[in-house]
C-alpha cells in the first residue's frame, strides 16, 4: 500500500471513531447509555497510529477507561462496541463491562480499565508472561498524565526497566487529568523524563499526527520485540469534550478549545490528503461508508436483546467448591 492509501485508511479509522463517539455522546442524552462515557474525540490518531505499529491479535493493549477509540482501531465490531454502551448481550462484554470495559480477546485488546493507574502492573505482568514463555510479543499499556502519580505506575515502570520487558508504556497527556491541569499535581510536568528514574528511555512526540504516531510507536515496538526493552512514549494531545459526559469542561477556555481544535487529527489528516491529490468527493465516500456502518452499529443495538442474568453467573461470577 502506497503512503496515500495507508493515509487514507488512517483517516476512514479515525473518522469512524469520531462518528461512533459522536452518536454515542447522542444516545446518552437520549438515556440509551447508562453509568459512565468518557469520549475519545481529539485523541483518535492516538489508537489509530498506535494499532498499525503491532501485530493485532497477538501483541497485547491495555487501555484506561476512555477506551473505545483503542478498540476500534484495533478491528473491534462497531456494532459490538455499541451494543456493549447500550448494556446489550451482543455487546463485547456481554453488556455486563459498558463503557470502561470493553474487550476483545481476538484483536489482543484486554480490556478498558476503570481504575486509574491500576492496569499497568497487569499489563506488565502480561510483557512477563510473553518473556517467560519465551514469545516475541509487545504488549502496549495506554494511561492519562493523572496516572503518571499513581503506585502502579512506578511500581510497573520500575519492574518492566528492571527485567527488561517487552512493553511500551504510552501516556496520552490531554493535559487535564479530570478537570486538574498537570502542572498542579507534579513538579514535573514533562513526563518523558520520568523513564530516566526506570533505565528505559522517553519520548515527546504530537497525537495530532497519525503518521508520527505510527511511526514512533512502531520503533518502539521494535524495540522491545528484539529484545530492548521498554519505553516511555508521551503524547501531547488534547480532548475535545469533557472528562465524562457529566463534566462540562468549564476549567478551560472556549479560546483554548477552539485554537486546540486547529490541529484537530482528522482536520490535519483530511487537508495532508487533499494537499497529496486526494480529491474531496473520494472522502465524502469514505464518510458515506463510515455513516452507514455507525447507523447499522446504532439499530444493532436498538434491537438487541439486554444483557442476561445468566451471562453475569457464568461470566462474572465463579461457583465455589460443589456449588
Amino acid at each position: 500500500m502506497d503512503q496515500t492509501g495507508e493515509l487514507e485508511k488512517f483517516y476512514r479509522s479515525m473518522l469512524l471513531i469520531r462518528r461512533f463517539e459522536e452518536e454515542a455522546a447522542r444516545a446518552y442524552a437520549r438515556g440509551k447509555i447508562g453509568g459512565f462515557l468518557h469520549l475519545y474525540i481529539g485523541q483518535e490518531a492516538i489508537a489509530v497510529g498506535a494499532a498499525a505499529a503491532i501485530r493485532i491479535g497477538y501483541d497485547y493493549v491495555f487501555q484506561t477507561y476512555r477506551d473505545h477509540g483503542t478498540a476500534l482501531a484495533l478491528g473491534m465490531d462497531p456494532k459490538a462496541g455499541m451494543a456493549e454502551l447500550y448494556g446489550k448481550d451482543t455487546g463485547c462484554a456481554r453488556g455486563l463491562g459498558g463503557s470502561m470495559h470493553f474487550f476483545d480477546v481476538e484483536h489482543g485488546f484486554l480490556g478498558g480499565w476503570a481504575v486509574v493507574g491500576g492496569h499497568i502492573p497487569v499489563a506488565v505482568g502480561a510483557a512477563f508472561k510473553a518473556r517467560y514463555a519465551e514469545e516475541d510479543r509487545v504488549t502496549l499499556c495506554f494511561f492519562g498524565e493523572g496516572a503518571t502519580n499513581i503506585g502502579g505506575f512506578h511500581e510497573g515502570l520500575s519492574l518492566a526497566g528492571l527485567w527488561k520487558l517487552p512493553v511500551v508504556f504510552i501516556c496520552e497527556n490531554n493535559e487535564y487529568a479530570m478537570g486538574t491541569p498537570l502542572k498542579r499535581t507534579s513538579p514535573v510536568t514533562d513526563i518523558a523524563v520520568k523513564a530516566d528514574g526506570y533505565g528505559m528511555p522517553g519520548e515527546v512526540l504530537h497525537g495530532h499526527d497519525v503518521q508520527e504516531v505510527r511511526s514512533r510507536v512502531a520503533a518502539a515496538v521494535e524495540r522491545a520485540r528484539s529484545g530492548g526493552g521498554p519505553s516511555l512514549l508521551e503524547i501531547k494531545t488534547y480532548r475535545f469534550r469533557g472528562h465524562s459526559m457529566s463534566d462540562p469542561g468549564k476549567y478551560r477556555t472556549p479560546e483554548e478549545l477552539e485554537e486546540r481544535k486547529k490541529r484537530d487529527p482528522l482536520l490535519v489528516t483530511r487537508q495532508t490528503l487533499l494537499s497529496g491529490g486526494v480529491d474531496e468527493a473520494r472522502l465524502e465516500r469514505i464518510a458515506e461508508e463510515v455513516e452507514a456502518v455507525i447507523a447499522e452499529a446504532i439499530t444493532f443495538a436498538e434491537e438487541s436483546e439486554p444483557a442476561k442474568e445468566e451471562s453475569m453467573h457464568r461470566f462474572v461470577y465463579a461457583a465455589g467448591e460443589g456449588g
